[in-house]
Parts: C-alpha cells; structure tokens; sequence
C-alpha cells in the first residue's frame, strides 16, 4: 500500500481552501488590488485622479443620465501609454454639462444644463470640422456625482488604489522592522533583550494615531508620508510576537544542533529559526494590513492624509458625511462600504490562515 505524505505547508493549503470565507475573502482582495492597479483603465472618467467637475450636476443620484457636449483642446499634450494607465491623462477635452443642441451651418448650438430649475446660458461654438458623435454623447454617472460634479464611481476606484497599496507598504515596513528588532531581542536576550523591549514599551504606550499624526506632520503632508507613517506605527505588535516565538524556538534540539555544526548566529536565525515562526506573523499582517486601512482613512478624514485632489476613501467620506442628513447618504456610505468590506475580507483571510496554520489541529 502506498503512502501518501504531504509537508506542512501543503496541509495548510488544503486546509485553508476547505475555509469558504477565506477563499472568497482571498478572491475579492485579488480583486481589489485589480482595481486599484488598473483603476484608470476601468474608470469612465480616466483624468488624472478622476478630478473632472462639472458643477452643474453635482450630487446627483446614481444613474444619472445627461447630454455631454465635449470641446477638442486645441493643444493637446501626448501621454505615454504606461502614463494613462498607471496614473491617468493630464490633459482631458472640455466636457459641458448640456440640455439641448442643435447644430446649423457649421455650427452648434446649446444650452448649458442648470439644476435647482434655473435656466442654463445658450451659447454656439464652431464644430471645426467634426461630427456631431464627436461633440455630443449620453453619459450616465452610474454611482452619481460628488458636491463637484465627478463621477463618484471613477472617484471610488481611483481611490481603492489609496487604501489598498498603504497596507501593502505599511505592513512590510513593520514586517522588515518588527522580524528585525523582535528576532534579535528573543535570540540574544539579557541586555540586548531589555533596551530593545524598553523601547517597544515606549512605543507602545504611546497612542497609534497621536504617533501617526506626529510623524504626518513632521514629515508633511503627502501621500507617501502617510505610508511610512502608518508603517512606522505598527512594527511593535510583530517585534513582540516574533520575540516570543523565537524565545521559544531557539532552546529546540535542531537550534542546538545548528549551534554545535559552528553555524553563526545570522544564519541560525535567518534559516532555523525564522522559517519556523511565520504561521503567526502571517497571520498578524493580514490584521495590520486591516488596520493600516482603517489608519488612512482616519488620516484623510481628518485631512492630514492624502491631499486633494487626490482620491481617497476616507477624504470621500469626510467630504459628504453631511450629505446623510441631507437625503442623499449614498455619498458618504459607498466608500464606506468600500473600506468595510476590503476590512472585513482581509480579518476573515485571517481567521482563516489562523486556523490552517494551527499545528494543534
């Protein structure tokens, strides 16, 4: 009879696949970071940070259907292909906001769209040669309009990009920093061990926000600012559990072994011990990925975060909270519930990778 012998590694993953929260937390995280890699391709508005205002149509419904006449600049400036689609067009046609047209002699005439039952101005413009499908076109804002008059659905994927790259960043600066510092602290011990958990117990002590807004303030404000900031603020939590994983690890027999085949003590620590302690530092990333997320939204909704008019989910929310009295709520939950649910996606990947990386199960 034949024996099939699968390592740990290929237990977990059988185990984690078994979770179906976990694979679809997984899925939707895959996802997001679609999204917010190729937001601009997928957007209706693909201006840089999807900033096109229309004043005239501000905080419509979702849905929302207009005439859209478009006006050629007359120099317009050639982006790079990678450009467009990574950080979107600078220059974008003028876009007027219309309720009706008609077009004689070469030219077109209109009447700009005016809510609140005003009546918009009529002006004519020259066609220049072009088509009326070149000039006029239906658009429909499928999340509606901000107070500006953007395209809130190109606004809410532009701004995935924010929150979802910030984890990526924030959780690998305290990953290199907390493996390091909680590494070194658990192995060494004694003094070494003392200052270092001194200057965790500093840190820690201090409130997260108050050190993430310090930090914002003395570096400036700014988008990669927040980043670091956010990164600087989280190592603690990974340099105390990667301490007490290694404190228990390096009295095992094969940490002895290596000591005694003369292995010196970086290697001891970067192929024996390491290796063996990442279920639980796995497992707290993806929690400190959640909350780096929730981070910058804070930041941005008190206005130190990302800077308009860069698009952000937490500055979206701080724009419109006022509209949910207003009866137009919409505004402020849609990015609401954009950064709930990538939240929720990624403690529920954690719960799961918890209980596949659980050696006692």
């Amino acid at each position: 009879m034949s024996q099939q012998s699968n390592s740990l590694s290929q237990l977990a993953l059988q185990k984690f696949k078994k979770d179906f929260w976990g694979v679809f937390s997984l899925g939707f995280i895959v996802f997001v970071g679609v999204i917010s890699i190729f937001a601009y391709v997928i957007a209706p508005d693909n201006s840089q940070y999807a900033n096109q205002m229309h004043l005239s149509i501000h905080s419509k419904k979702p849905g929302f259907t207009v005439q859209m006449l478009t006006i050629p600049q007359e120099t317009e400036m050639e982006d790079s292909f990678f450009s467009s689609i990574f950080f979107g067009k600078k220059i974008q046609d003028t876009e007027i906001p219309i309720t009706s047209y008609s077009i004689q002699n070469n030219t077109v005439t209109y009447t700009e769209y005016a809510s609140d039952g005003l009546e918009g101005m009529t002006k004519t413009i020259d066609m220049n040669g072009l088509s009326e499908s070149d000039l006029i076109s239906n658009k429909t804002f499928l999340f509606g309009t901000d107070k500006y008059g953007r395209d809130l659905l190109s606004r809410t994927l532009v701004g995935a990009r924010i929150s979802f790259f910030i984890g990526f960043i924030a959780v690998f600066i305290s990953l290199v920093i907390g493996i390091f510092m909680g590494s070194v602290a658990g192995y060494f011990g004694g003094r070494v061990d003392a200052i270092i958990m001194w200057f965790i117990n500093v840190s820690w002590s201090i409130p997260t926000l108050l050190l993430v807004i310090a930090i914002t303030l003395a570096l400036g404000k700014g988008f990669w600012q927040v980043f670091i900031a956010v990164g600087l603020t989280m190592w603690v939590e990974v340099a105390r559990v990667v301490r007490g994983q290694v404190m228990g690890v390096k009295e095992m027999q094969y940490v002895t072994a290596a000591r005694a085949l003369g292995f010196n003590d970086f290697r001891i620590i970067t192929k024996h011990i390491l290796p063996n302690i990442m279920a639980p530092v796995i497992v707290i990333s993806a929690a400190n990925f959640a909350a780096a997320i929730l981070i910058e939204s804070g930041l941005s909704f008190l206005g130190i975060g990302a800077q308009p008019p860069m698009a952000s989910w937490g500055a979206m929310i701080k724009d419109h909270y006022n509209y949910i009295i207003l009866g137009k709520p919409y505004l402020a939950l849609i990015p609401g519930f954009c950064i709930m649910s990538l939240v929720m996606a990624f403690m529920l990947m954690g719960n799961a990778l918890r209980d596949a990386l659980d050696v006692k199960s």
